[in-house]
């Protein structure tokens, strides 16, 4: 690590990308964007990402939450019930995401080779 650049770490680029930057932490946050409710339980999200796994799923949201994103309810009921929602930070970066979806929409085929 003592190799790596100061410029390099100090990337505000690299920095933001490395905490949410990978495709389940965006799934998650456009799930919870799109959401009717705008909030989710952990099964819920499960139900609407089937291909990741249930441990990923919780990592994931473990890091959104400590990247100050997502917000986690726990409620101390029986059975418990805990749900996830966007914070404001989270609702701010909703355009960013939704044009980035955008384009991938309009360029798919451009950038997406078999």
């Amino acid at each position: 690590m003592a190799d790596i650049k100061a410029e390099y770490l100090a990337c505000p680029i690299r920095r933001v990308l490395s905490r949410f930057g990978d495709k389940w932490s965006m799934l998650v946050l456009y799930m919870l964007h799109t959401s009717e409710t705008d909030v989710l339980r952990f099964n819920e999200i499960r139900r609407l990402m089937t291909d990741c796994s249930q441990k990923m799923l919780s990592q994931t949201l473990k890091n959104l939450e400590q990247s100050h994103l997502v917000h986690r309810e726990f409620y101390p009921e029986v059975p418990p019930r805990v749900e996830y929602s966007l914070t404001e930070t989270g609702k701010s970066l909703m355009p960013v995401l939704t044009a980035l979806i955008d384009w991938g929409k309009e360029h798919f085929n451009d950038v997406v080779t078999d």
